[in-house]
């Protein structure tokens, strides 16, 4: 879709690479004009537990992009293979031993299952169609609103 786009971005749009913020906004804002939900990103990009998709390229994987907001959730199903675990871990440049208590997670039993995180205040922005993110958070962190 954003390669097919009438419209020329600011960073590249190609295959293997990750989406910028101009490219989901584009979804979200200009294309469905709603909230849209984007699967399978590349392997390449994606962190080495989240579970390869039986194509080899990609991972099951997902965000939610809302209008003026980004990406809301972001989630993913983890790897419950060791063998592609410790494939994936060794290709990504990372020392297996350093993660040898997350590979006896699998090793001693496991099961299919997945995660995501929700920007709770993102949600709230979305939900109230504030302008700003600090006009939802109930303590935002801003410039001198600290006493010490």
């Amino acid at each position: 879709l954003l390669e097919k786009a009438d419209r020329k971005f600011e960073f590249p749009v190609e295959w293997g690479l990750d989406l910028q913020s101009e490219h989901e906004r584009y979804l979200a804002e200009e294309l469905f004009k709603k909230p849209v939900i984007v699967t399978d990103y590349p392997v390449g990009i994606k962190a080495f537990y989240m579970r390869l998709n039986d194509n080899e390229k990609t991972v099951a994987a997902m965000d939610v992009l809302a209008p003026k907001i980004g990406e809301i959730i972001g989630g993913s199903q983890r790897e419950e293979r060791l063998d592609i675990l410790q494939r994936r871990i060794e290709s990504q440049g990372i020392n297996p031993e350093e993660l040898g208590w997350y590979l006896d997670l699998r090793r001693y039993g496991t099961v299919p299952h997945a995660g995501f995180g929700l920007g709770f205040e993102r949600l709230v922005q979305f939900m109230t169609g504030m302008g700003n993110i600090r006009d939802v958070i109930p303590f935002p962190r801003t410039p001198l609103s600290v006493e010490f």
